[in-house]
């Protein structure tokens, strides 16, 4: 997810009472939240496409729930101290406790990969014992909706906390909401899956695959609504939002398929491919203008991102693709 649903899912977490136990418990919730992200600073050594096979990794598995945590609450208790020697802590501030620092910073690190999963992009929980993917299929990456709830809830409590009046209860209520909210969500797509195999049964015609992938993938704004992509490796269908989830409304995700290229011609693209091929779940070989190949992938196939999740072979040529 974004790291304004990570803040804000933090923030809410504080305000059930866990900020209660220790000084600067808030920074450690909302920053935990956060603190998996750390990998995004592979953009200043990685190029083009190789961060897709970086991020959501290393720093989203165990041992780094272990020591994220354990850096952050060093730095927050070493910044108190700080302070105190300087004269400028607030006097106001609760006494600050290493061991609740720690375990606040933990609680945050883990719901990072929690929420993470909860959409088509992917996650690696046991990196670097495994590199299996995992995947929610549940909420877009950016979801407004509940961006609204948690920060109405956040909102509410700390108006009620500023009035000197019962303030857990509203963060408690917004977080019971959330889990009825993903749980409708992940419903919304499960259902969609299972649609499909009813409408799959007897005659029906495209989608000659025996037993495909199938994905069920939200959409921006629309939470209610899925894109159903359904397929195999360079053999992708579409079933676009609003649309019964059927074989006969599925349409090839694209009109300019290319053969899969040789492990040769995929040796091409570098470490730009290999780290493609490695994160992507929805792999297909599409024609470019100039006709040779580029590697694009079913799920992030919207002209306003596909550009950034595609690999181009310049070198090689495009080959029409066998039937089925």
């Amino acid at each position: 997810m974004d790291n304004l649903t990570h803040s804000l899912f933090g923030a809410v977490l504080g305000q059930t009472g866990l900020k209660r136990p220790t000084g600067l418990a808030m920074p450690a919730l909302i920053i935990g939240a956060n603190l998996p992200d750390v990998d995004a600073a592979c953009f200043f050594w990685l190029e083009g496409t190789e961060h897709l096979g970086f991020r959501r990794g290393i720093t989203h598995g165990p041992p780094a729930m272990v020591l994220l945590p354990l850096i952050l609450a060093g730095l927050l208790w070493g910044y108190d101290r700080w302070q105190a020697r300087r004269g400028t802590r607030p006097e106001e501030r609760l006494p600050v406790s290493f061991k609740w620092l720690y375990l606040l910073g933990l609680i945050g690190c883990l719901s990072h990969p929690a929420l993470d999963w909860l959409n088509v992009y992917g996650i690696r929980f046991l990196e670097p014992f495994s590199s299996q993917w995992a995947y929610g299929d549940t909420l877009f990456i950016i979801d407004v909706w509940w961006w609204a709830l948690l920060g109405f809830g956040l909102w509410f409590s700390l108006r009620r906390e500023r009035a000197g009046k019962t303030w857990r209860w509203p963060a408690i209520a917004t977080l019971a909401a959330s889990l009825l909210y993903l749980g409708h969500n992940y419903l919304l797509s499960a259902s969609t899956v299972l649609n499909w195999a009813i409408n799959t049964k007897g005659p029906s015609v495209g989608v000659p695959i025996a037993d495909p992938v199938r994905i069920a993938s939200p959409v921006p704004l629309a939470f209610w609504e899925r894109e159903f992509i359904v397929g195999a490796p360079n053999h992708w269908y579409r079933v676009a939002p609003g649309e019964v989830p059927s074989p006969r409304n599925a349409r090839p995700i694209t009109d300019q398929p290319c053969a899969w290229p040789s492990p040769a011609q995929l040796a091409s693209g570098g470490s730009q491919a290999e780290a493609f091929l490695f994160w992507s779940r929805a792999p297909f070989a599409e024609r470019a203008t100039d006709g040779s190949v580029i590697l694009r992938d079913a799920r992030f196939y919207d002209p306003r991102a596909r550009d950034r999740f595609a690999v181009p072979l310049p070198g090689v040529k495009c080959l029409p693709r066998a039937a089925g």
